[in-house]
Order: C-alpha cells, then sequence, then structure tokens
C-alpha cells in the first residue's frame, strides 16, 4: 500500500495535500535567488563556477538589464573571495580567442541589457582566497557609473557548467 493511500485512510484528502506540501517544499534544498535592483538597473542572481584546489582565478556571471532611458556603466567590482575583480571580454580577434580587461567597465545600454557569461564579458576574479565550492555563495560588490554601489551575492554552480544553480528561472 502506497504512502499516499495509508494517509488517506487515516486523515483523509487533507493529509494527503499535507504530506505532498512537505515533499515539495523539502525537496528545496536552498531557496531561489532574487533578481537585484539599484537605479533603473535589474541584476539576475550573480554566479560563478567550483574551481579545483589551487586555482588562482575565477570568473563571475550576471545579465543586468537597464530599464532607463540613459546608458550606464559597470565601472568595478569587488568579490570576498578574490584580491581583485577585473571586467574582461573574451573575443575571437583574427581566428584566435583573446582575453583582455575593460578598464573603462561594460556599457548596459538604455532598454538594454549585457550578459556576463562564460566566453564573453565577465568579471574576472583574482587571487583567490581558496577554492569555490559548489553550492557555496559568497558576497561582493558591484558599482555602476550612475546607478551607484548595490552588494550581491554569488552562487556557485558545478565546473565547467554555463548556467547559476538555481538560475532556470530566467
Amino acid at each position: 500500500m502506497s504512502l499516499f493511500a495509508r494517509m488517506r485512510m487515516i486523515g483523509g484528502p487533507l493529509s494527503v495535500g499535507l504530506v505532498a506540501f512537505a515533499f515539495v517544499f523539502l525537496a528545496i534544498d536552498r531557496p531561489l535567488a532574487d533578481d537585484i535592483s539599484v537605479g533603473s538597473l535589474t541584476i539576475s542572481p550573480p554566479w560563478s563556477r567550483a574551481t579545483p584546489p589551487g586555482a588562482k582565478v575565477a570568473g563571475g556571471y550576471m545579465m543586468i538589464t537597464n530599464a532607463g532611458g540613459e546608458a550606464d556603466r559597470l565601472v568595478s567590482a569587488t568579490a570576498d573571495v578574490a584580491a581583485r575583480v577585473e571586467i574582461h571580454e573574451m573575443a575571437v580577434v583574427d581566428g584566435v580567442m583573446k582575453m583582455r580587461p575593460l578598464d573603462d567597465g561594460v556599457e548596459v545600454p538604455a532598454g538594454g541589457m549585457v550578459e556576463l557569461k562564460p566566453g564573453s564579458y565577465h568579471l574576472m576574479l583574482m587571487g583567490l582566497t581558496g577554492p569555490l565550492k559548489e553550492g557555496d555563495v559568497f558576497d561582493g560588490t558591484l558599482t555602476f557609473e550612475k546607478a551607484g554601489s548595490v552588494d550581491v551575492t554569488y552562487q556557485i554552480g558545478a565546473m565547467g557548467s554555463d548556467m547559476a544553480p538555481d538560475h532556470h528561472h530566467h
């Protein structure tokens, strides 16, 4: 006899519903992260990938949407797991993939968005204080030219993953 059949005998349909709700509730191992807003900007939950022991660099990723009528610019970032953070771009130049720092940051166009993702714009977390472990989080700050600074929490996904943990709702 199934658990639901037993519950129906013991307490009727209400008990079955409560048990089903408890299973769904307990299956969520951590809350879904919410988007972050600052000025006219909305930032999807920032994320990074797990790193192997001894790694000194990692990437930081997110999507930044600008609902305002003026462009803004991500000009700097920090992360409490890294000595410094630089804004980088990866691009194919003469058939070769190259990475370079963007000293002036990256523009978030008015009414548009910019995605920081593997193989494109990203944050380069340099001088890691230890390995990043899947399922952990770390804090940082993003600073925009017009919107100012905002504190963020990065989720750490699997090594080699292309999406943040709990990022399926975007």
